[in-house]
């Protein structure tokens, strides 16, 4: 294959990276706790924890999981935000010889009790302010093993006292929940100290996580991680960020912003697994929609990396105290997840001084597959050029290549591409070419460069009397208009186009109009992209990462609706 976009690279950028190096994730953990074992590895509410803490804590509780009789590739589920105890506990699974399995703590019973069941999981790692919801679906899976994480567990004992006090009885955060074979992780720490943690023959094709995807489009499948993705994607990451680190001034340890949460993939791989390999320190934001909270803590850091989706660095950037903070560490601001709006970049750039380099990648490549170079100065539009060991096709419907400059479908081969879905080789079938690109069910274009830029969700694009209409430019359009906070739009079904365009608007300004907005679409667009309808909401639904659900809107009774 032809990888004309190695032209366009970085200086310094390999073509190819070196997957040899480790023989499975817990060679790269745990070479990084004994290189970096008095640094700092993670920071949660002022207490930070070392490397060699984490590979103590670790050590300790993946000896309990073992004395639990679980068997090597046993699946054991996390559900947590991001506290202290979340990447201890994902080190212990892996180094104890199981496969993470990372779930959403704001599920439903009726989507835990799903993923529990699909997985196999045998124990879980869990939040006590979400037991309450493992409690109505447990006694239907095949869970047999229970800690409960405190929020004040790792806090040391007065600052953890305090905390889980105030979570417990002021703030009211954890409903009452029965889970009699429960133990607390105080508990699984002392008795994995009375056991010594076996070591367990692991390769680069052994499991390592199931990462849950298309809870938003179906029925909710697990990519299947090996080791080999994750620890390719981690060492193309490093690869690619070397040219912004290597920008003065140089810092002896990297300080990460981990304000997505673990159990998604791309922070679970860009801050926890490629920190750890990098001896960074990550500062792990429990919960970032509260803006002014996590505007406090970033005031305490000059920190280096802040990888986001596009709704949170727009959020920041609507919060006055954020343009206070210092930015002159700052290297790479990562975004990914879904579309950076132009509006947004050219803000962030404006406060901050450092671009964002916006990539792209799904749960299914670990995550990440392309990115803009990660020191632009410019905002592109684009999602990048393929990373390093990566290869990227545009296909037609056919599953033929298209002309370079025409839209089709972006698909993707390389070492970070899942094993599979979990248990369903139908589905595996679906996405997966004979030749070992992944579907990504993404419509894109490539240019002569190599950069890639995405037209649209192929099941989002809407379909105006037979004109292709792409929700990604309507959206990045209307955002920059300076009465609008956020917005998105979705295709509805219309007697006389077969579909019409509907605007969902978050104002920024109470006095804009449906009209006002009208009149600005005249202009910016031609006539079948124009939406129809507009309705004003004072939010959008989300996922717990940021992404907009469109599904929910096109789903959702609309009664303000204003006609064009």
């Amino acid at each position: 294959m032809d990888k004309f976009w190695l032209k366009s690279y970085p200086a310094g950028v390999p073509a190819e990276i070196d997957i040899t190096q480790y023989k499975s994730l817990v060679h790269l953990l745990e070479d990084s706790f004994q290189r970096f074992a008095k640094r700092d590895a993670y920071v949660c509410m002022d207490k930070r924890l070392t490397y060699g803490e984490v590979d103590a804590l670790s050590r300790k509780l993946g000896a309990w999981l073992q004395s639990c009789g679980l068997m090597p590739g046993d699946r054991v589920a996390l559900m947590m935000p991001n506290v202290l105890a979340y990447p201890v506990a994902i080190a212990a699974v892996l180094r104890a010889g199981y496969t993470v399995v990372n779930v959403n703590p704001l599920y439903t019973p009726r989507e835990l009790k799903h993923q529990l069941i699909d997985s196999g999981a045998k124990a879980i790692i869990i939040l006590e302010n979400f037991a309450h919801t493992l409690e109505q679906v447990v006694a239907d899976t095949g869970v047999r093993h229970t800690v409960v994480v405190r929020m004040g567990d790792l806090l040391g004992l007065l600052k953890g006292a305090v905390v889980n006090f105030v979570v417990r009885n002021v703030k009211k955060m954890v409903p009452a929940y029965t889970l009699p074979n429960a133990i607390g992780w105080s508990q699984a720490i002392a008795a994995g100290t009375a056991a010594s943690l076996k070591s367990v023959e692991l390769t680069q094709d052994s499991i390592a996580f199931l990462q849950y995807t298309g809870g938003t489009t179906g029925v909710s499948k697990g990519a299947t991680l090996s080791h080999r993705n994750i620890i390719a994607n981690v060492l193309q990451s490093e690869a690619w960020l070397q040219p912004a680190l290597a920008k003065e001034p140089k810092v002896e340890q990297l300080i990460v912003v981990c304000a997505l949460p673990l159990y998604h993939i791309f922070a679970l791989t860009a801050c926890c697994m490629l920190g750890t390999r990098t001896g960074a320190m990550n500062i792990l934001i429990t919960n970032p929609r509260d803006i002014p909270g996590f505007i406090k803590e970033l005031a305490k850091y000059r920190f280096n990396m802040l990888p986001a989706v596009n709704t949170l660095y727009n959020g920041l950037l609507n919060s006055p105290e954020f343009s206070k903070l210092d930015f002159s560490g700052l290297k790479v601001s990562n975004g990914g997840g879904m579309a950076v709006q132009k509006a947004v970049a050219d803000r962030w750039v404006a406060v901050t001084g450092c671009p964002i380099a916006e990539g792209y990648g799904l749960s299914e490549t670990s995550p990440s597959a392309t990115c803009n170079p990660a020191d632009t100065d410019e905002y592109t539009g684009t999602i990048g050029l393929p990373f390093p060991s990566t290869d990227i096709v545009i296909l037609d419907d056919d599953g033929q290549p298209v002309p370079l400059g025409e839209a089709g479908e972006i698909a993707i081969r390389g070492p970070q591409v899942m094993v599979g879905y979990w248990n369903r080789p139908d589905e595996t079938a679906k996405v997966m070419t004979p030749d070992g690109f992944f579907k990504s069910g993404d419509i894109g274009v490539m240019d002569e460069r190599g950069y890639v830029r995405i037209v649209d969700r192929k099941k989002d694009m809407i379909l105006v009397s037979g004109f292709n209409v792409y929700p990604n430019e309507i959206e990045g359009v209307i955002a920059a208009h300076p009465g609008v906070l956020e917005c998105a739009c979705v295709g509805v079904p219309d007697a006389n186009t077969g579909e019409a365009v509907k605007l969902f608007v978050v104002r920024k300004d109470p006095a804009l109009t449906a009209e006002q907005l009208m009149d600005y679409c005249r202009e910016q667009f031609t006539a079948y992209k124009k939406p129809k309808f507009i309705e004003f909401r004072t939010d959008l639904p989300k996922t717990n990462v940021g992404k907009i659900l469109r599904r929910e809107l096109r789903d959702a009774p609309s009664p303000a609706t204003h006609a064009a």
